[in-house]
C-alpha cells in the first residue's frame, strides 16, 4: 500500500547525490541533502521514543533556522502533526493556543524556556524543548543519541499533517487543519504551473511559521530537489546579491519596496533570475510597474490562504492547458490553479455574472479538512456542495483573471450601501505623494457605519487630508467617501506585512460617537 506520507514525497525527490548542498545559510554553512536525511531521522527516533499518542501535535516556536526546518520535516517523518507558532506571540496568545491544541511536544527557544514550559505543563504537555537559531539546544543534544535511520511513518491522504492558527482578527485564532494530501497536491500542482526545473535555486526570505515560506516556498524546493539560499533575516542588499546564483525568489510586497530602495537591483544584477513571486499581502500597482521597469521582470502575483494554501495564480508562460492568456496583470492574482474550483456569489447565494462582486468560494484537493475542534464553525463556513466560503470578496472578469477586493469582514455598509475599502484605497494610492492607504469602517449615529482613510505620504512630501477626500469626490459616488482622512507615519502590520485593519477600527471607532 502506497504511504501517502509527505515527507516520503519530498525524500524522493531529493537529487541522487545527496552530498550536494540543499540548504546554504547567509552565515556561510551548507547543509547537504544527506544531512537533511539523516538529521530528520534522528528527530523523528527522538520523538518514536517518547512513545506518543497517534495524532500527537508537535507546537513550535522558534526563530527560523535550518534545523527548525528540519524538526518541520521530521514530524512529517514521525507521522505527528505540527504546529507553527508565529514568533511574535507573547504568553496569553501562546495559552490559549496550547489550550487548544494540547501538544504532546512544545519546542521553543531557549530564552523563551521558562514561561512557556510552564504554560505547557500546565496545560498537560508532557514534553518541552529547546531550539535555538545557533544550532543548540535540548531537542539537538536529545537527537544526536538516536539512529540516523528511520523510515517515514505510513498516513493517508486525509490524515492530519500541520494546524495552522488563521490570525484571528475577529474574535479568537481558529485552527486550519492540513492533510498530507493538501498539501501534496498543492506542491506538485505549484511546481508544474510555475514552471520548476532542474538546476533552480530558491531565495528562502520568508518566515517560517506561515503558509507562504513554510509550506509554499519549502516545498516548492523540495519537491523539485532544489537548493535554498537560506537568510535568516530578510536583508535587502543581500538578497540583491544572492541574485547572481539563484532562480526562484518568493516574497511579500514590503520586501520588493525594500529590494527597490536599493541603488544595486538593477537588470545587471537579475540577469539569472527566472521568477519573482508576490504575496500574503496585496501588491500596489506601482511596486508591480517600479519593479518591471527596473528589473525587465514581471512579478507573478497568486492568492493563497492558510486554509487552502494557494488557489490561483497569474501565468508563469504561455499554456494553452492552463490560462486563455500568457499576461501576468498587475492589480490580479491570476486564475485559478488546475485543480481547484472558484466561484462568486452573492449574498443570497446565487453565483454572480462576471466582473461583478460577491463572495469567493473554493472546492480542491487543497482545501482544508476543517477547524480544530470547531464542527459548528467548520460546517457554517462550507457550502452544502462543498465549496469553502473564504471570506474574502473578489471578482472575475471577462478573461477569468481573479481579482481580490477585501475581506468581507472589511466591508462597510454605510447607509445601506456596500463600500468596498480596497477600491478606494486603490484611488488615494494613485494619488501624488501617497505611498500607501488604508480605509476601514467606524460607527456612525446616522450612517450605521462610515469611512475613514488612513495614509502615509511618500518621504519628504506633504499629503493634505482635504485634498485627498476633495480628490476622491472627483471621482466616486458620495456614499464611498471616507468621512475623515489622517495622515500617519505608519501602518499597524502582522509579521506577513497585512496591515491589521482591525487595530485601525479600534483606533478611529469613537470618532463619530457623541
Amino acid at each position: 500500500m502506497k504511504n501517502h506520507n509527505l515527507f516520503s514525497a519530498l525524500w524522493a525527490a531529493f537529487p541522487s547525490d545527496l552530498s550536494a548542498t540543499a540548504v546554504e545559510t547567509d552565515e556561510g554553512l551548507h547543509y547537504s541533502w544527506n544531512d537533511l536525511d539523516r538529521a530528520t531521522a534522528m528527530m523523528a527516533n527522538l520523538f518514536k521514543s517518547l512513545d506518543l499518542p497517534e495524532g500527537s501535535r508537535v507546537a513550535v516556536q522558534v526563530e527560523k533556522s535550518v534545523e527548525a526546518l528540519m524538526l518541520y520535516l521530521a514530524t512529517l517523518r514521525a507521522g505527528y502533526v505540527f504546529l507553527p507558532l508565529n514568533t511574535a506571540y507573547q504568553s496569553a496568545e501562546i495559552e490559549y493556543f496550547i489550550g487548544n491544541a494540547e501538544p504532546a511536544v512544545v519546542v521553543c527557544s531557549g530564552a523563551n524556556f521558562g514561561w512557556v514550559s510552564k504554560i505547557a505543563f500546565k496545560a498537560g504537555t508532557q514534553h518541552v524543548f529547546t531550539l535555538n537559531d545557533d544550532r543548540t539546544g535540548s531537542l539537538l543534544e536529545r537527537a544526536t543519541h538516536h539512529s540516523d535511520k528511520h523510515q517515514a511513518v505510513p498516513r493517508q491522504v486525509d490524515d492530519l499533517a500541520a494546524i495552522l492558527y488563521t490570525s484571528g482578527t475577529t474574535g479568537r485564532s481558529k485552527g486550519a487543519m492540513l492533510t498530507h494530501g493538501n498539501m501534496l497536491s498543492n506542491a506538485l500542482t505549484l511546481k508544474d504551473y510555475w514552471g520548476w526545473k532542474k538546476g533552480d535555486v530558491l531565495i528562502h526570505a520568508l518566515p517560517i511559521f506561515h503558509v507562504h515560506g513554510l509550506f509554499v516556498a519549502i516545498h516548492g524546493a523540495l519537491i523539485n530537489g532544489s537548493k535554498m539560499l537560506w537568510m535568516a533575516k530578510f536583508d535587502p542588499k543581500r538578497a540583491i546579491a544572492y541574485m547572481n546564483q539563484a532562480t526562484v525568489f518568493m516574497g511579500v510586497p514590503t520586501l520588493y519596496v525594500r529590494m527597490l530602495a536599493e541603488p544595486s537591483l538593477n537588470k545587471a544584477a537579475v540577469k539569472n533570475m527566472r521568477l519573482f513571486i508576490a504575496g500574503s499581502a496585496p501588491l500596489l500597482i506601482e511596486t508591480f510597474t517600479e519593479w518591471q521597469e527596473r528589473t525587465g521582470h514581471t512579478i507573478l502575483e497568486r492568492y493563497g490562504m492558510s486554509e487552502t494554501a494557494m488557489l490561483t495564480s497569474n501565468p508563469y508562460a504561455p499554456d494553452q492547458r492552463y490560462a486563455k492568456q500568457s499576461e501576468r496583470r498587475g492589480g490580479t492574482v491570476g486564475f485559478p490553479l488546475p485543480d481547484v474550483e472558484l466561484r462568486v456569489r452573492g449574498d443570497d447565494g446565487q453565483n454572480l455574472p462576471v466582473g461583478e462582486i460577491g463572495g469567493i468560494q473554493v472546492k480542491g484537493p487543497n482545501v482544508f479538512k476543517g477547524y480544530w475542534r470547531m464542527p459548528e464553525k467548520t460546517a457554517e463556513e462550507f457550502t452544502s456542495d462543498g465549496y469553502f466560503k473564504t471570506g474574502d470578496v473578489g471578482k472575475v472578469d471577462e478573461r477569468g483573471y481573479v481579482t481580490i477586493v477585501g475581506r468581507s469582514k472589511d466591508l462597510i455598509i454605510s447607509g445601506g450601501y456596500n463600500v468596498y475599502p480596497a477600491e478606494i484605497e486603490g484611488y488615494i494610492n494613485e494619488m501624488l505623494g501617497v505611498a500607501e492607504s488604508a480605509v476601514v469602517g467606524v460607527p456612525h449615529p446616522d450612517f450605521g457605519e462610515v469611512g475613514v482613510a488612513v495614509v502615509i505620504a511618500k518621504p519628504g512630501v506633504t499629503v493634505q487630508p482635504e485634498a485627498v477626500l476633495a480628490e476622491l469626490k472627483a471621482k466616486l459616488a458620495n456614499f464611498k467617501i471616507p468621512k475623515r482622512c489622517f495622515v500617519v507615519a505608519e501602518l499597524p502590520r502582522n509579521t506577513m506585512s497585512k496591515v491589521q485593519k482591525n487595530l485601525l477600527r479600534d483606533q478611529y471607532k469613537a470618532l463619530f460617537l457623541a
